[in-house]
């Protein structure tokens, strides 16, 4: 046999040994020397842990709204004139029944002081007729009743006129703040111009539109807390005081109003709000983050920690799910108090790996 030959059976035998040690890897096979399940070759998995202490859950609804003034009124002008004088300008606290601005009155002033007289001239006629017609039977029926039309008419003509001559001033209808004034000094207006705007704060309305999934959820008197970005480190209570009744069909929200107390006018008409309506209070709840949720086929699992020292292994817990808010939610079952729950690993977790944790509030326990 050559030398050559030779060569080419040792190469093929070397393949053939590489190809039956590299048949018993894929089988899973520990290489020569390795002892199965020998400490080196041990799953050892990182973890943070959170112990679970029970503690108050409250379940709200979410909402962006608009704070708005309790009222809000355009004040318009009654009678036609010619304005002469503002009284009060935008910016200031007014009182009902305060003036904001005057018209020129002298003409109505005149016609007033016309129409007076007329009426009492009427009046001593009728009172003179009366008498004659009524003690002594002198005049006719006819002379009678007409002295006595005449007198009423005079003293009505007299009240409107006098209604008229009010109206040249135009007066606040409610208590607040003149936002605005409409109108300036010389500004001819006819009836229903706009003269002032005023809007009551002491008092804010919170509008919002509600998706119709909380149809049930909402009603006239719940509880809510109002915050505005604005201020941030103060909340406001308010209660629902109107609930719409329909839903509206573009936007599939229906309305809701709640009132505020404003005495310091810090909230102002126009910002945004948002509100949070309570739904529902649990006391001592088992409370646990979203993500230390793990989705199986037909529900939940969560993962705990069992031992101590260099033995601590994960468990795995089957729960089931109460109610949920953002980020927490409550489990109904599954939990204890005090039991070590995984929230930072888990999806690597099996049942019975060996964990090691490396923070939380057994930050260091385990190897």
């Amino acid at each position: 046999m050559s030398w050559c030959s030779g060569s080419r059976r040792v190469v093929a035998a070397a393949v053939a040994v590489g190809a039956l040690q590299a048949c018993g890897n894929l089988r899973g096979e520990d290489p020569p020397g390795a002892a199965a399940g020998s400490e080196a070759y041990t799953r050892v998995v990182n973890v943070e842990v959170e112990r679970i202490e029970p503690h108050g859950f409250t379940r709200s609804v979410d909402l962006s709204g608009v704070a708005l003034a309790m009222r809000d009124v355009v004040v318009s002008a009654e009678e036609a004139g010619v304005v002469r004088r503002i009284v009060r300008d935008k910016g200031r606290p007014i009182r009902r029944g305060q003036a904001i601005v005057r018209f020129d009155d002298a003409i109505l002033r005149a016609q007033v002081q016309s129409a007076t007289a007329q009426a009492r001239y009427d009046e001593e006629v009728w009172e003179r007729r009366k008498k004659l017609y009524e003690e002594d039977g002198i005049g006719s029926e006819l002379d009678y009743h007409q002295a006595q039309y005449t007198a009423e008419q005079s003293r009505g003509n007299l009240t409107a006129l006098q209604e008229r001559l009010a109206r040249t001033t135009v007066s606040a209808p409610i208590t607040g703040i003149l936002n605005d004034r409409l109108v300036e000094i010389g500004a001819a207006v006819s009836p229903g111009t706009p003269v002032a705007r005023i809007v009551q704060t002491d008092t804010i309305r919170v509008v919002a539109g509600a998706p119709e999934r909380y149809a049930l959820d909402l009603h006239v008197g719940a509880a809510a807390t109002v915050s505005l970005d604005v201020l941030p480190d103060q909340a406001f209570e308010g209660t629902i005081t109107y609930v719409g009744a329909v839903v509206d069909p573009d936007s599939r929200t229906f309305p809701i109003e709640l009132t505020l107390p404003n005495p310091d006018d810090l909230i102002k008409p126009g910002m945004i709000a948002e509100i949070s309506v309570v739904q529902e209070q649990i006391v001592d709840a088992i409370v646990v983050p979203q993500q230390a949720l793990v989705a199986m086929e037909d529900g939940y699992v969560v993962f705990a920690v069992e031992g101590s020292g260099g033995d601590v292994r994960a468990v795995a817990r089957r729960v089931d799910i109460s109610v949920s808010q953002r980020n927490d939610v409550v489990v109904a079952s599954g939990l204890n108090a005090g039991d070590r729950l995984v929230v930072v690993g888990q999806q690597g977790l099996t049942a019975g790996d060996r964990v090691r944790i490396v923070s939380g509030q057994d930050g260091g326990a385990g190897e």
